[in-house]
C-alpha cells in the first residue's frame, strides 16, 4: 500500500483566535498539498505564547512524519518560534552571516539602517537548511530529524506562499513525497445542483468502482474532484473519466483544474480579439476585481463603474431616468441599460452589468432581498437575467459575480463562437 505521510500544520496566530483574520494558511498550503497526492491531516491555531507553542509541537511532533509551522519568525520579541522549537528537540541555535547579509541588502536598498531586532531572523536549528524569503526579512527553515521533517515558514501570506512553492514543492518532491502527476483531476460545474449531478454521472462512476469522489460546493460553483482511491487508476483514466463526465454535463461544465470564471471568460474574448466592460451596482466592483487579478487583462477588460447611486448610473451610464422610476433601479429594463451604456461609453464589444438587493434591508414585494439583474451586451443582441439567492450580503455579492459570468459565458458559447473548452488538452487547464 502507497505510503502517505501525516502532514500537520501549526498555526501561531492571535489574530485568527479573535476572529479579526481569515486562515489563509490553511486554504492555501492545504490546497497546493492536495494537489501533489498529499493531504493535511491536522490544523493548530495556537496564541503566540511560548508554552502553548510548544505543548502544541510535541503533540504534533510525536504523532506525525512532517510538520509545518507558520508565524513566529518575525524580528518583533514575541517572535520566537525558533527558540521554542529548538529547546523542545534540544537543537542550538546557530548564527547564519549570510541571511544578515541578505537583510542588509534589503535595508539598504531602500535607505534604512538595520534594527538590531532584526537579527534574531539570522539564526537557524542546528542542522536545519535555510528556506530562502525573497519577498521579506525572515527567512524559512527545512529541518530533516529523527526521520521525520520540520517546515518552519513566515506569517506573512505573500512570503509564505511562494516559498512554500519555490523551497518547499521541490525538496519534497526530491523526498519522493509527492506523486509524479495531479494528486486529482477537477471538473468545475456551474448551474447544476450536487444531487442532480450525482444523478447525472451516477452510471459513469459506477464503471471505476474504488474511484475516490469528492464534491466541493462553493458560492454557485460545484467542484468534482476525481483521485485514484482504494484502486490505482492512472492519470489517464482520470482523464478518460472526466471527459466522459464533461460531455455529460455539457454546458453545466466550465473548466478543468482551478480555472476560474474569468479565466475563461477572458481567454475567449482574447482569442476573438473583443473587450469588455463592466457596471455594477451591487457587487461593489467585485466583477472588476475578478478580472484585474488576471495577468495581461487590459487586452480584453477595458474597464469598470460602480454606479451604486441612481444619480451615477443616470450620469455615467446614460440610464434614463425614466426607466429608474418605472422599473426601479433593480429591474432587467436598467440592467441592460447598464450593460448597454457602459459598452457604449468605454466602446468595448461587450458589456456586462449587475444590479440587485444584497441585504439586509431594501427589496420590494417583486424583488425582495437577495434579488439580482445580470444585463448583457453583445454584438448580437442584449439580454437580462434574474437570478435570486438567498443569504447573508456578502454571500449573494459573490453568487451575484458568479452568475453574471455564467451567464456571459453561456451567451458566448450560444453565439456560436467556439467553445474555448471543448477541444482542448485537460493538460492546459492543469498547469
Amino acid at each position: 500500500m502507497e505510503f502517505l505521510p501525516r502532514i500537520e500544520l501549526i498555526t501561531v496566530c492571535d489574530e485568527q483566535l479573535l476572529g479579526i483574520r481569515e486562515n489563509m494558511h490553511l486554504k492555501f498550503i492545504g490546497s497546493q498539498l492536495i494537489r501533489h497526492g498529499l493531504s493535511l491531516t491536522q490544523n493548530i491555531v495556537v496564541q503566540d505564547d511560548a508554552e502553548e507553542i510548544k505543548d502544541a509541537f510535541l503533540k504534533s511532533w510525536v504523532r506525525s512524519d512532517i510538520i509545518i509551522t507558520t508565524g513566529g519568525l518575525g524580528a518583533a520579541r514575541i517572535n520566537n518560534m525558533r527558540e521554542v522549537i529548538g529547546d523542545a528537540l534540544g537543537l542550538a541555535l546557530e548564527f547564519v552571516p549570510k541571511v544578515q547579509e541578505a537583510i542588509n541588502a534589503d535595508f539598504q536598498s531602500i535607505g534604512r539602517a538595520v534594527g538590531k531586532r532584526f537579527l534574531r531572523q539570522c539564526y537557524k536549528l542546528h542542522g536545519s537548511e535555510i528556506l530562502c524569503n525573497n519577498f521579506g526579512t525572515a527567512p524559512g527553515l527545512w529541518l530533516e530529524h529523527r526521520g521525520k521533517i520540520l517546515i518552519m515558514l513566515p506569517g506573512m501570506s505573500s512570503e509564505l506562499n511562494p516559498m512554500f512553492n519555490n523551497e518547499v514543492i521541490p525538496r519534497l518532491q526530491d523526498k519522493g513525497l509527492l506523486k509524479p502527476s495531479h494528486g486529482y483531476l477537477q471538473l468545475r460545474t456551474i448551474g447544476i445542483d450536487e444531487g442532480k449531478m450525482e444523478d447525472l454521472l451516477e452510471p459513469i462512476f459506477d464503471k471505476f468502482p474504488g474511484l475516490s469522489i469528492n464534491y466541493c460546493l462553493h458560492q454557485g460553483i460545484l467542484d468534482i474532484r476525481l483521485s485514484s482511491g482504494i484502486i490505482s487508476y492512472s492519470w489517464e483514466d482520470l482523464k478518460k473519466i472526466g471527459i466522459q463526465c464533461q460531455e455529460l454535463l455539457q454546458e453545466d461544465f466550465f473548466a478543468f483544474g482551478h480555472e476560474t470564471l474569468s479565466d475563461g471568460i477572458f481567454k475567449q474574448l482574447r482569442a476573438m480579439e473583443k473587450t469588455l466592460a463592466i457596471a455594477e451596482s451591487c457587487t461593489g466592483g467585485k466583477l472588476a476585481d475578478a478580472f484585474t487579478n488576471i495577468p495581461d487583462a487590459s487586452k480584453v477588460f477595458v474597464g469598470g463603474v460602480v454606479a451604486y447611486t441612481d444619480q451615477v448610473k443616470i450620469n455615467m451610464l446614460d440610464v434614463g431616468p425614466h426607466l429608474i422610476e418605472k422599473f426601479g433601479a433593480v429591474s432587467a429594463e436598467v440592467a441592460i441599460a447598464m450593460a448597454t451604456g457602459v459598452a457604449e461609453k468605454f466602446s468595448t464589444s461587450y458589456g456586462l452589468s449587475v444590479t440587485g438587493f444584497a441585504g439586509p434591508s431594501g427589496g420590494t414585494p417583486e424583488n425582495p432581498v437577495g434579488t439580482v439583474y445580470i444585463g448583457y451586451y453583445s454584438p448580437s443582441g442584449t439580454w437580462a437575467h434574474k437570478v435570486m439567492f438567498p443569504g447573508q450580503r456578502e454571500a449573494v455579492k459573490v453568487r451575484a459575480v458568479n452568475a453574471a459570468f455564467d451567464l456571459m459565458r453561456r451567451k458566448l458559447a450560444q453565439d456560436n463562437f467556439e467553445d474555448f473548452f471543448a477541444d482542448c488538452d485537460i493538460e492546459q487547464h492543469l498547469e
